[in-house]
């Protein structure tokens, strides 16, 4: 029988250290062999006093391993107080049963594992198959099933991880290693506290990932609570999850998780023929209005929050994310007569929601004649947009006046459609003038039950129609030397009473703010009374607009891109190649926000064509004002050609001639150029008012 190589090994140590052990002390009594040995022994002797404590198993085994240690310590002493080699060289024969003891006994190969090895070269034993588990101790046999035995006998030998027993252990249908567990404590009335699912996905073998822990509601017939848990341990699951999830599980994973957190889907619908797709969820009642990172949720949903291809709409606590196959803002939705023609409600289609939905506007609400605010920069489709309201109007069958700061090629075309157009600011306050002076001539007309009302779309025998009036490049205008403080007094004083007789004040410009000469006086009337529509705003000037509009600062939108165009695939080839970038495409003219609520709405504006023509867009005769109210007008001096240079005494007194500056002439008194009005007038708070002024400027 071969003999193993740790046993060889051991013989040959204790049989080259006997004769140390012997001579050492005999020939150098203070050598550093005795120190060593000598420590060795107190080594063993502490080796030996941790074995013999009472709560440490295998005792005489521990005893019999540190032997050889203190025995050698033992000789090496002995050997250092004999005189010489002792009687009968007992130094030598100490040394001697010393290394024979070691070579019989060997604790250190024999010792040190609790089974010896098989004998090499002995026959394998034929494999065993399992017993079936033993009934456990903790969980007596109560008739579970072979599988929940099966799971009980694996939790039991991987250390009953939270101290926990198996209660039932129930498969999932159609995978192999899916299962569910009801746990309760192994000690009754006792809370589970150490289970993990680190400590669960460690005994099954699984990631953490896997697992599952839940807590267990009462039941009737069974107990619930810190006692109970339930464990779901779905590694097949999750792998398919993974690779190939439901609509609702990736929403779960991805969406929930992130984007739109604690929601759950509901349905997805896809829209072939608008090509736009639908993906509905909601939040607990308890989550309150839903929070929407629309940036995540575009990486979620593989596109660019700046693509303008993701709209999310939020309804109390349901919300809809619509994913376009390209962005809609991108289109151009022609303008038909059939979309301007307001409705009963006086409601019109001025443009398509990012969404998809029509975007209404109006020519008058609940509280009288609809006021307007039109803003953007130059080249955004301001003009566009004056052209679809004033179409609008036109249909409804309202007076449609016209006043510019400039001309320009689109105006004049509009102004063929129109009861009076001109260009300046001399002409925009003598037509504001006239605006003021009908709200109080209508203010006195009878209607055909012999009363006077407020305007009224709804109520019959009104005898005028609505007069909508629009100012183009208005800020410029109430910027002007001469008429613009009088102009932007006369404008405030129509946004506050022009409603309720039937006028209307468009106002288009490229600004809000009051620093730029809009008064906060004016917004807030226009605000109140129209639907502000907002197109292509620089993007550092997003939030200081909005927030003249009155906009809170949660709903202040993002910066619209610079184009809705999908980027060309390909940037990587041109740069190797050298070859330029292809020139980006500006289609965001006539893009911008609606705003009828407190959150603004992107929209993109219908198209009016001027090229092709837009008499079709109108009604063949153009409304005017009646009779009665031009002849008022004409007694108050306010109906002529507005075109005409000022007329003598119209803006105030005419200073006197140079020759007579020695007749009483005040050198040092201010001068006024012909018709130049008042830098700001004193306050004007009625139409009355407003006339008797013009009546005393006028000499009247």
């Amino acid at each position: 029988m071969s003999v193993p190589r740790s046993v060889a090994l051991e013989r040959t140590v204790y049989t080259l250290t006997a004769p140390v052990l012997a001579a050492a002390p005999n020939l150098f009594a203070d050598s550093p062999v005795n120190t060593v040995v000598q420590l060795a022994g107190a080594a063993g002797i502490g080796g030996w006093v941790l074995a013999a404590r009472p709560e440490t198993s295998g005792a005489g085994r521990k005893i019999l391993r540190w032997s050889p240690l203190v025995f050698a310590a033992a000789v090496d002493i002995a050997a250092k107080h004999t005189i010489g080699w002792g009687p009968w060289c007992v130094d030598g024969i100490l040394a001697a049963g010393w290394a024979a003891a070691g070579l019989l006994v060997l604790p250190f190969s024999r010792h040190t594992r609790r089974n010896h090895r098989p004998a090499l070269g002995a026959p394998t034993p034929a494999p065993q198959l399992p017993a079936a588990p033993e009934p456990s101790v903790v969980q007596p046999d109560d008739g579970a099933d072979a599988y929940t035995r099966q799971v009980r006998w694996l939790w039991e030998n991987r250390g009953m991880p939270g101290r926990t027993i198996v209660v039932t252990a129930t498969p999932h249908e159609g995978t192999p290693n899916d299962l569910t567990l009801l746990l309760r404590a192994s000690e009754a009335g006792r809370p589970i506290t150490g289970l993990t699912d680190e400590a669960v996905a460690a005994a099954f073998g699984v990631d953490v990932t896997d697992v599952r822990i839940e807590e267990v509601a009462r039941q009737y017939g069974r107990e619930g609570g810190p006692g109970w848990k339930e464990v779901h341990v779905t590694p097949d699951l999750n792998e398919r999850r993974r690779k190939t999830p439901t609509t609702h599980e990736w929403w779960a994973d991805r969406i929930a998780a992130g984007p739109v957190p604690g929601s759950k889907f509901i349905k997805k619908v896809r829209d072939g023929e608008r090509k736009v797709t639908h993906y509905i969820a909601q939040v607990p009642d308890e989550m309150g209005e839903p929070r929407v990172n629309q940036h995540t949720l575009a990486a979620a949903l593989k596109t660019k929050y700046d693509e303008g291809r993701l709209f999310v709409t939020v309804d109390g606590n349901q919300v809809l994310v619509s994913l376009w196959d390209t962005s809609p803002l991108a289109q151009v939705f022609p303008a038909t007569r059939e979309l301007l023609t307001p409705d009963a409600d006086g409601r019109w289609v001025t443009g398509y929601l990012g969404n998809g939905q029509p975007a209404r506007n109006r020519v008058y609400t609940d509280r009288g004649a609809a006021h307007g605010l039109f803003v953007a920069p130059s080249g955004g489709g301001k003009t566009q947009l004056m052209a679809l309201h004033i179409a609008a109007d036109a249909l409804f069958g309202a007076v449609v006046m016209l006043a510019t700061e400039a001309p320009d090629e689109k105006t004049a075309a509009l102004g063929k459609h129109t009861a009076r157009y001109g260009v300046g600011a001399l002409y925009m306050i003598r037509l504001l003038r006239v605006m003021c002076a009908l709200m109080e001539i209508r203010g006195e007309m009878l209607w055909d039950d012999g009363q006077v009302h407020e305007w009224d779309p709804a109520r019959p025998g009104c005898p005028y129609r609505m007069l909508s009036v629009y100012l183009d490049e208005f800020l410029s205008a109430a910027r002007n030397g001469d008429y613009g403080a009088e102009i932007m007094d006369l404008a405030e004083m129509v946004s506050v009473k022009g409603r309720k007789y039937g006028v209307g004040l468009k106002v288009a410009g490229q600004s809000v703010y009051v620093q730029d000469g809009f008064t906060q006086l004016l917004c807030e009337n226009l605000r109140e009374n129209c639907i502000p529509v907002v197109l292509k705003v620089a993007p550092k000037k997003i939030t200081d607009m909005f927030r003249a509009l009155g906009i809170p600062s949660e709903h202040i939108p993002d910066p619209l891109p610079r184009s809705f165009s999908t980027a060309e695939a390909g940037r990587i080839d041109r740069v190797m190649r050298g070859e330029p970038e292809p020139p980006s495409d500006s289609n965001t003219g006539g893009a911008g926000w609606i705003i009828e609520g407190k959150e603004p709405n992107v929209l993109r504006t219908l198209y009016m064509s001027f090229k092709d023509g837009i008499d079709h867009f109108f009604p063949d005769t153009v409304a005017a004002l009646t009779d009665h109210e031009i002849r008022e007008l004409e007694a108050r001096d306010l109906w002529f050609d507005w075109t005409e240079p000022p007329r003598p005494g119209e803006f105030g007194p005419e200073p006197e001639d140079e020759n007579d500056e020695d007749d009483g002439w005040d050198d040092d008194a201010p001068k006024r150029r012909p018709g130049k009005s008042a830098a700001r007038r004193d306050t004007v708070t009625s139409p009355r008012e407003a006339l008797e002024a013009i009546k005393r400027l006028s000499g009247v």
